[in-house]
C-alpha cells in the first residue's frame, strides 16, 4: 500500500496546508486531500510542485507498506 506523509512533513516542519497551497499555487482542497491521504491517484505534477515547494524529495512524502496479505 502507498501512503503519503504529507501530514506528518508539514507537521514536523510547522507548515500549514494553507501556506502550502499558496507555495505551490494548489487549491486548498486538493492539498486537503493529499494531506488526509484521501486519493486513488496520484498527480505526479501535483507531487512535483509541492516537493520543489517544501524543498523536498518524494521519499519524504509517500512510503510503500506491504499489505498483510502479500507475503
Amino acid at each position: 500500500m502507498i501512503r503519503l506523509k504529507l501530514d506528518e512533513y508539514l507537521n514536523n516542519h510547522k507548515i500549514t496546508r494553507y501556506e502550502l497551497a499558496k507555495r505551490t499555487s494548489i487549491s486548498f482542497q486538493i492539498i486537503d486531500r493529499y494531506y488526509k491521504n484521501q486519493l486513488v491517484r496520484y498527480d505526479s505534477d501535483i507531487l512535483d510542485r509541492i516537493c520543489i515547494a517544501l524543498d523536498c524529495d518524494i521519499c519524504d512524502l509517500i512510503e510503500y507498506q506491504k499489505s498483510e496479505n502479500q507475503k
